[in-house]
């Protein structure tokens, strides 16, 4: 290796008693063999590693969280993996409704700490996924009708570019690549080591709400799920969550940013559909209602996942809401489940050019996961997945960079829509070389796209 940049921070190579335990990720079939991690500390460590990482032509990988879904996006073999997770300190501007947040927090540590202060900012439904990672992707959550995508509340960010210069990104400075990490995905740009956040006050009390139905009744739950959530009071985030037959579980749960007794009767339709087994409401404390809607778990899972996901602009016909039972009672993993979350709100009522994140036309999110424990069933569940997809397509409309799917050919349409030729341009401007490259990363506007860049 040359020597004419050197790594700073905490680094870790594969002789190291801790490089084991580096590689691990959330989703264990993401793992691989990288050449070097670097835990950096501060921006400079950042810095360092990208410029070492040109001198020695090794291939980047950037890390907050471990959460990433798919192979190759968070970590490769052979490469550099430049981790921000020991990076976590906030700054909370509370006149002003501002939060400044390094990127390796953990999205549960850093909404539970902004709702001991009074503040609620978007969250999702789980609480190890690092803020680095989720917010540039959009940032779906289940306050999203109200507050928007995590990526809307980008108010601006300091990124490590391709040469590892610190850039300083805002309305004022460098003003399209602010655009461009509001829904441009992970990775593509450079390495952001700290966002500022619009947050707001945070409400009293919440209600939270969850319906338990036997999983045979899927059917009508789906498409009453389907009709009445997206035009509900803007102020409840709901999901639907169905797992395999194997599971048997099938339940729908929610937030609402109002009083309990208000969400009770929001919800009849969902009371009144099929026969639940359980039906609970109550009104809590926001601290109490992220501890029910993103529990802690642990960092690491057991078994191997590969996912797909979709959005649907209109209502999901009878044959669609087949395909997803098919999937279901195919599923042979306790953890496969089929995923819907409602949109609507604020997050629709942003223009799809005003940000990266195109998808803002939609009725509701939904994503699908194949779980697995032993080698031999990894091609049968990756087919699964790919198979639903395909019958799904006629009914549904792109897919959320968050839940890369490397099936996709077309990704660059698939996750981005009509914006993509825009984000190739910024990439031109702020890395014509292609430094972050990985296998479904936005290529520079000068580079000729293969079958899996095709725009």
């Amino acid at each position: 290796m040359k020597h004419d940049a050197k790594l700073t921070g905490m680094v870790v190579y594969p002789n190291d008693p801790e490089y084991q335990v580096a590689r691990m990720n959330w989703n264990p079939f993401t793992n691989s063999f990288p050449v070097v991690f670097v835990f950096a500390q501060n921006t400079e460590d950042v810095a360092n590693a990208v410029k070492w990482a040109r001198v020695n032509k090794v291939p980047i990988r950037m890390r907050s969280g471990r959460h990433a879904l798919a192979k190759d996006f968070s970590q490769t073999d052979g490469g550099i993996v430049i981790d921000t997770s020991h990076m976590r300190n906030v700054t909370l501007d509370k006149r002003n409704g501002i939060a400044k947040v390094q990127a390796g927090i953990r999205v549960g540590q850093l909404v539970r700490m902004l709702a001991k202060e009074g503040f609620l900012a978007p969250f999702g439904d789980s609480s190890t996924v690092g803020i680095g990672g989720i917010s540039t992707g959009g940032g779906i959550t289940a306050i999203q009708r109200t507050a928007g995508l995590i990526s809307d509340n980008i108010l601006a960010a300091t990124i490590v570019d391709a040469y590892g210069d610190v850039l300083q990104v805002n309305e004022y400075e460098n003003s399209d690549l602010l655009w461009a990490i509001r829904g441009g995905g992970g990775g593509n740009f450079g390495i952001i080591t700290s966002y500022t956040f619009r947050i707001r006050t945070a409400p009293c009390k919440v209600g939270i709400y969850q319906v338990i139905w036997p999983w045979n009744q899927l059917d009508e739950v789906i498409d009453v799920w389907q009709r009445w959530s997206p035009g509900v009071d803007e102020r409840l985030g709901t999901i639907l969550e169905v797992y395999s037959k194997t599971n048997g579980l099938l339940r729908s749960q929610g937030i609402f940013l109002g009083p309990a007794a208000e969400l009770e009767e929001l919800i009849t339709p969902l009371i009144e559909v099929g026969s639940p087994i359980k039906v609970f409401v109550d009104e809590v404390t926001l601290s109490d209602a992220i501890d029910f809607w993103a529990p802690n778990e642990p960092l690491f899972d057991d078994q191997y996942s590969t996912w797909s996901s979709t959005w649907v602009e209109k209502t999901l016909p009878e044959v669609g809401i087949k395909a997803i039972r098919s999937f279901l009672e195919n599923a042979t993993g306790s953890e496969s489940n089929f995923f819907f979350l409602n949109s609507g709100g604020a997050m629709n009522r942003v223009s799809s050019q005003d940000t990266a994140f195109f998808w803002r036309k939609t009725k509701y999110y939904m994503e699908w996961d194949a779980s697995w424990t032993k080698d031999c069933e990894t091609q049968i569940n990756i087919n699964l997945v790919e198979q639903t997809r395909i019958k799904l397509q006629p009914y549904t409309i792109g897919s959320y960079v968050n839940v890369p799917d490397l099936n996709i050919r077309n990704y660059g349409q698939e996750y981005y829509g009509e914006n993509f030729a825009r984000l190739r341009k910024v990439k031109e401007k702020y890395d014509p070389e292609n430094v972050f490259n990985f296998v479904q990363s936005i290529p520079p506007a000068h580079h000729v796209c293969d079958h899996r860049d095709n725009n």
